[in-house]
């Protein structure tokens, strides 16, 4: 068999074995590092079992997610796992019939497999934190609302400023941007350095990708951080600790969030799992005002 190169066929194998090797995973985005964290520790515990991922990325857009999750019911994988956009159930039917098993990535149901983080403490965190430097105009840059993770992040920020004995519409200043990208980021504190009347003092991002953006635009704008501006990410992926002001960021668990899921899938040992953030305070936001 060496000597003639065989290699064995995967598809002949699968039907006979009546199962498959291969796992699907879908993420929002694959150009934000927080979902590569969470795609190799998918992949250390499929290879724990010697399991393959096809891995896609929605980019945010329900019929490429939807194209994708047929496409994997076709090829017959074993699960998928998914990080979804938009109402989680209504993309499940088809799942559900063909008896093919769903984790959840980053995104919690009540009624569907899923590994997440509390979200809602994480915006509290990291805007209480804000609070309790001085700050009392927040901008929070987030993200698009379909995205559970969004939503649970601005009602984190309201819980702070309501938990301060503040009014949140005389605190915060939230924009909605529509990709989460640095760019986004960029152009987004451009706009409420030059229209608003009362700018902030503080800007709170959904990611580190975004605030990477925001800092871009204070740098070129010759706005020192945190002595004029504080700046807060969300993820604590690892290029931020490296930045010339070191970025605060509230951090998630991104290896174990992939390893867990991939691991509920194979044994369904549980149902879900759920962690909790934590907040890195760093030089972008240490200046109590």
């Amino acid at each position: 068999m060496t000597e003639l190169g065989f290699v064995r066929n995967a598809t002949a194998r699968q039907l006979r074995a009546g199962h498959s090797q291969t796992v699907g995973v879908v993420v929002l985005d694959l150009a934000n590092p927080f979902y590569t964290g969470i795609v190799r520790g998918i992949e250390d515990r499929l290879a724990e079992d010697n399991h393959l991922l096809m891995l896609c990325s929605s980019d945010e857009d329900v019929e490429r997610e939807t194209r994708y999750l047929r496409q994997f019911a076709e090829q017959g994988v074993r699960g998928i796992l998914i990080s979804p956009f938009g109402n989680v159930n209504e993309r499940f039917d088809i799942l559900t019939n063909l008896q093919i098993p769903v984790v959840l990535l980053d995104t919690h149901s009540p009624n569907l497999a899923c590994v997440s983080v509390d979200n809602v403490k994480g915006g509290r965190l990291a805007v209480a934190h804000l609070i309790e430097q001085g700050h009392r105009r927040i901008a929070l840059l987030n993200g698009p609302m379909e995205i559970q993770q969004c939503r649970d992040r601005s009602a984190g920020t309201m819980a702070a400023v309501y938990e301060a004995g503040l009014d949140p519409a005389d605190v915060i200043i939230e924009v909605l941007l529509p990709d989460m990208t640095g760019d986004d980021g960029a152009e987004a504190m451009l706009q409420l350095l030059d229209s608003s009347e009362d700018p902030p003092t503080a800007v709170f991002c959904v990611n580190d990708i975004v605030a990477l953006g925001v800092m871009r635009t204070l740098r070129e704008r010759n706005i020192e951080v945190p002595q004029q501006m504080a700046v807060v990410g969300y993820d604590d992926v690892p290029i931020i600790k490296e930045l010339r002001t070191p970025l605060t960021s509230v951090r998630q668990p991104m290896h174990d969030i992939g390893w867990n899921a991939a691991d509920l899938l194979l044994t369904g040992k549980v149902k879900q799992v759920r962690f909790s953030p934590e907040l890195v305070i760093r030089a972008s936001s240490d200046y109590r005002r």
